[in-house]
This record gives C-alpha cells, sequence and structure tokens, in this order.
C-alpha cells in the first residue's frame, strides 16, 4: 500500500477507536474517508475527474503496475513480431506463454489489464453520477466535465474492445458502486455504437485546447479517437477485407484533424520519445499521458514500462525485458534510400550475440539504414540516449534467451530520471496519439477509398521527417582507445543513415497497401501497437507464423510455437471475471471463440 493511504487508514481507524462511544458517532461523517456527499461540489468532482484521468497510467491493477502498462508492450509488443519477452527463461513465464500463443484464461497479466480498464471505466462513470449533484459549476465547465468523462469512458472501452473484442459496457446508469450486481452486464453486444457515442459527445463539447493544463482531453483527442475507432474497423480481423464504409467515415475524420492546421511533425523523430519538458506535449502531440518525475521506490513515475528497461550495467541496470527482435531490425535496412518491403528479412542485420563488451575488435553494422532504427533500438555501438554508448552484452540479461537489442523508445534520458530510488520511475510521458498516426491512417484510407498519389504524400511525409539531419543518432563509434574505451565522433552520424522518399507514382493498390502498412511499423514499431495493428489489417496469422518459422532457429523457445487463426486475434476473458459475472445463477459473459 502506499505510503500516503496507510496514514489515511490509520487516521480513519484512530477516529474509530476515539470516537467509538460518542452517541454521535454515527451520523457523523467520518473524516479521510470517501463521502460521495462531501464531493458533491466543484472541488469534489474536479478531483474525482483527475482520478478518472489518473487510471491512465494503469496503476493500480489486481498484481503488478506493469500488466496495466498504457504503452501494451505486454499486449501488444511481445506478443508481435516487434520484440522478445526479454529478461531470461525463469522470469515472468507467464509473459513467454503470451508471446508463444498459449493463451489461458488464468494467465494474470490479462487479468490486470481487464481489472485497470474497467477501474477507469467506473471512474469516469463516478464523475458522471458526481457531476449530476454539484450545484456550484458554470454550465460551460459542467459540459466540459461531463465531456472529459465521457472521453475516458470511451478510451478505457476501446482498449478493452482491442483487446477482447467481446465486452461489456457499462455507463453511468447502469454502474451503481454499491451493488456488484449493477455491473454483470453481457457482452454478446457490438458495443462500438456505444464506444464511438463517447467520443462524439465529446468531440461536440470539448474545447480546442485547455491553456496551461496538458494532458486534458481536447476536442482533436475525442476527433482521433473516433477516427480510431473508425480504422479498427475498416478490416475484417480474420480475413482483411475492407470495409469501406468505415474508412470513409474515418478519413473524413482524419481529412478535418489535417485541414486544422493545428498539428505538425516535430522536426526531430526523436523529440516524440523524450522526457526533455522542452519537448513534451509539443506541436505532434494530440493526446499525452502524463508522468511525473519522482525519486520514490514504490510509486510515481512511467512504473508500467519500468521492467523494460536494460540490465545490469545498462541504464536503470534493471529489468531486461522487451526486447527488440532480430526481424524488427531487419525492417529497418535500406536499399537506396528505401525500405525492402518483402526482402527484408532475407539476411540479418549485423550484432553482437556472444560477443564480451570489452571485444575492441567489433564494430557496428555499416550497411545502409533508416535513422528511426538506432532513436527505436538499443545496439551495441549507438548512442543510448544521453547515457553513452550501448555496451553490448552487459547491458543485456541473457542474449542467448532474448537476443542483444534494448528497447529504447520509452527510455528517459539521465538527465530527467530519479537520482534516488528506483532510476526506471521516470518522467517520460507516452504519446498515446500523435500527429504521425493521423498521417499514416489517413494514407491507409487513401490506399483503400482515395488516391494511391496522395498516400505516397502522406508516406512521404514521414519518411522526410525521419530523414532529417538533425534527427540523427550522433556518435560514430570509430574504435577503441588503449584502455579499451570506445572513441566516439560525436560529429557523425552513429551509423550509416540513408532513406529517401518514394519518388515513383504508386499505381498498384496492392503494392501501396504494403508500403503503407510497412512504413507504419518504422514509425511505430515498440509503441505497443504493432500486434493490434495486424489484427485490424486481418493478416496476423499469416505474418506472425511466418515470423516464428524463421524465429524459432534462433530464439528455440518458439520452437512449436504458432498463432492460431480464429482464436489469437483476440485474449481470452479472464475466468474469473466470467465467474464473478453470476446472476441469479447465470453467468452473464461469455467467453471468447476458442478458450
Amino acid at each position: 500500500m502506499n505510503a500516503k493511504y496507510k496514514v489515511l487508514a490509520l487516521a480513519a481507524t484512530g477516529l474509530l477507536v476515539f470516537q467509538s462511544c460518542n452517541e454521535q458517532f454515527l451520523t457523523r461523517t467520518p473524516q479521510a474517508a470517501y463521502s460521495p456527499v462531501v464531493l458533491q461540489d466543484a472541488r469534489g468532482v474536479e478531483a474525482i475527474l483527475v482520478g478518472a484521468y489518473a487510471q491512465l497510467d494503469g496503476i493500480p491493477v489486481p498484481g503488478d503496475g506493469w500488466y496495466g502498462a498504457v504503452s501494451n508492450w505486454v499486449f501488444g509488443g511481445i506478443t508481435s513480431d516487434d520484440a522478445y519477452k526479454g529478461t531470461d527463461a525463469g522470469d515472468q513465464p507467464e509473459q513467454t506463454a503470451l508471446e508463444r500463443y498459449v493463451w489461458v484464461t488464468t494467465n494474470a497479466h490479462v487479468r490486470g489489464k481487464w481489472g485497470m480498464l474497467y477501474n477507469g471505466v467506473a471512474r469516469s462513470n463516478n464523475v458522471l453520477q458526481t457531476l449530476a449533484n454539484v450545484k456550484d459549476l458554470t454550465d460551460a465547465r459542467r459540459k466540459e466535465i461531463e465531456a472529459e468523462a465521457r472521453f475516458l469512458r470511451g478510451f478505457y472501452h476501446f482498449e478493452a474492445k482491442k483487446m477482447w473484442k467481446n465486452i461489456p459496457y457499462i455507463d453511468d446508469k447502469t454502474y451503481n458502486a454499491n451493488d456488484p450486481n449493477s455491473v454483470k452486464v453481457s457482452n454478446t453486444t457490438d458495443t462500438w455504437p456505444q464506444i464511438e457515442a463517447d467520443f462524439t459527445a465529446a468531440m461536440n463539447a470539448l474545447p480546442d485546447k485547455f491553456d496551461g493544463q496538458p494532458g486534458r482531453a481536447t476536442k482533436w483527442a475525442a476527433m482521433a479517437m473516433l477516427a480510431k475507432c473508425k480504422m479498427f474497423q475498416g478490416f475484417d480481423p480474420y480475413t482483411g477485407a475492407v470495409n469501406t464504409t468505415a474508412l470513409t467515415a474515418a478519413k473524413t475524420l482524419l481529412d478535418q484533424i489535417i485541414a486544422s492546421n493545428r498539428f505538425s511533425l516535430m522536426d526531430k523523430f526523436g523529440d516524440n520519445f523524450s522526457a526533455n519538458p522542452s519537448v513534451r506535449n509539443n506541436k505532434e502531440s494530440i493526446f499525452e499521458i502524463q508522468y511525473s518525475l519522482t525519486a520514490s521506490a514504490d510509486g510515481g513515475g512511467n512504473q508500467g514500462d519500468g521492467l523494460a528497461w536494460p540490465y545490469n550495467a545498462g541504464p536503470g541496470g534493471c529489468c531486461g525485458f522487451y526486447q527488440p527482435s532480430q526481424n524488427l531490425v531487419n525492417a529497418y535496412k535500406t536499399d537506396n534510400g528505401l525500405p525492402l518491403l518483402t526482402t527484408f528479412n532475407d539476411s540479418d542485420v549485423k550484432n553482437d550475440v556472444g560477443v564480451a563488451s570489452n571485444d575492441v575488435t567489433w564494430m557496428p553494422y555499416m550497411s545502409s539504414v533508416d535513422p528511426r532504427l538506432d532513436h527505436t533500438v538499443g545496439r551495441r555501438g549507438i548512442q543510448y540516449k544521453d547515457w553513452g554508448i550501448h555496451a553490448g552484452r552487459d547491458w543485456v540479461r541473457d542474449q542467448a534467451y532474448g537476443g542483444p537489442y534494448s528497447p529504447k523508445k520509452h527510455i528517459a534520458e539521465k538527465a530527467y530520471s530519479g537520482t534516488s530510488g528506483w532510476v526506471n520511475l521516470n518522467a517520460n510521458n507516452y504519446r498515446i496519439l500523435r500527429y504521425a498516426h493521423i498521417v499514416a491512417w489517413a494514407a491507409e484510407c487513401e490506399v483503400e477509398v482515395g488516391s494511391l498519389d496522395k498516400a505516397r504524400t502522406y508516406v512521404n511525409m514521414l519518411r522526410t521527417r525521419a530523414a532529417n539531419p538533425e534527427g540523427f543518432v550522433m556518435g560514430l563509434l570509430t574504435g577503441y582507445d588503449a584502455k579499451g574505451l570506445p572513441v566516439v565522433d560525436m560529429s557523425k552520424a552513429g551509423a550509416n543513415y540513408v532513406i529517401r522518399p518514394y519518388a515513383t507514382p504508386w499505381t498498384d493498390k496492392a503494392v501501396a497497401r504494403n508500403a503503407v502498412r510497412f512504413e507504419e511499423r518504422l514509425e511505430f514499431a515498440m509503441e505497443g501497437t504493432r500486434f493490434f495493428d495486424l489484427v485490424r489489417w486481418g493478416i496476423a496469422a499469416e505474418v506472425l507464423n511466418a515470423y516464428i518459422a524463421k524465429e524459432k532457429t534462433i530464439r528455440t523457445y518458439l520452437t512449436g510455437a504458432a498463432f492460431t487463426r480464429n482464436r489469437n486475434e483476440y485474449y481470452p476473458i479472464p475466468e474469473i471475471e466470467i465467474i464473478n459475472s453470476t446472476l441469479n445463477g447465470k453467468k452473464t459473459l461469455t467467453q471468447n471463440p476458442g478458450y
């Protein structure tokens, strides 16, 4: 339990003992305890709203904090071709089961995610219920609070929808905190209309921005989430068939965001993954999960991603999870500045598996790569933000098991990490909606229901930004000195970065579709979206089984792993939640197919 809540609990207990003989005790409102009546004023409802926002960080959950990480590194990363579970074979075997698609209804990680999201739903509904009894608010602020709560309720339901597909939708008319039976709602009805209704209501009532209050949902965040709902309905997850109605609706919303000119790409790709206050909540950010720097060993900061830092001598010294795959690194190879769309995985980018960190003969891969590689992946001989040159094996827990690479995007710079306590609890925000998403989704829509060449224009926007020399990772390892320490030329790029836009007009829809989807992988890799993208495009079985076929030759624990079509597209509903849904002797929740 967090220390501040221990104090409140003890204070409440002391009050009970001290006043238990007071005949007025049973009619008095206890101090330091939740009271709906006390909170039914402007300050109270604002505090409850902050609590609903606070659940975005994924804590608390039943079990450990990383189960509910907003980055979805467990559920959208290690279950995709972007990353391995990492660390070693004995640590978090439940994650290994997820990575191998041995999904069971009792997996604690899956249950933790369910609990976190529906806790967020409950908090959002609590805001709306309390708001109805608050009198000291202006009409304008009342409408904003309602819209913010509906945005959050839509967000939590959306995240559940992409995890489990068949979910219960629980609104403020249904939810009753004092009646556990109120949330025993069936999950057999499609909930997209209700989720979209929340985002539509939020979009129509929220302001363009909240001055000086980063992290609050705006009209544009709601519009982007509504477009995201449409994108997730744009393809059949089992066949890949195109839903032109959904994509046309998404295109309309995305075009409106683009035409508003309120957002633009940051000049430097890497600024989207920095904890530097000067680039947090930047011009590319549409909705950003806020974290604050903390020196506490047990709370605060980006706890959900705390395990996914380099190991041993590396930044944070723990814990070696979420290691980028060789397949992902290979995807960043370029030929004349363009990606190798169909042949990228035929040969591997050189790595340092089995090479000691003090081996001064080893030098990095110097064939051409997309510069986004070294903003996304930590690899030996390349500058690792401001932590120094990645040392290779000394920063990795078990190269033979989890590979030689380290995650990088979510890692805070040393300058913006705690100086005491657990340094992994850092202040690096998670940009869950940035303008690059809008551009990429617009490109998808143009391929299917618009202009192929406009899709190319959008993709080239991302590639041109990535090619900005100011965005390169600086620091070229040129050799080692007499003491075996690396010699780095900080005036040069850390690798042979070659990236160019697509110069030839696109005329083939299938080729254009592949190019757009490949670009999305390069742009958003290791951001917890890859698995969900493969599912929504209807190509998860095809891509992931091909990935396993090669990866199992170097990651032997993947031998026998297989993605099962019509099953692994969605996670199993936790069995305990189905049992707990029993009402009048009948379970109200139905398990997903195949479990």
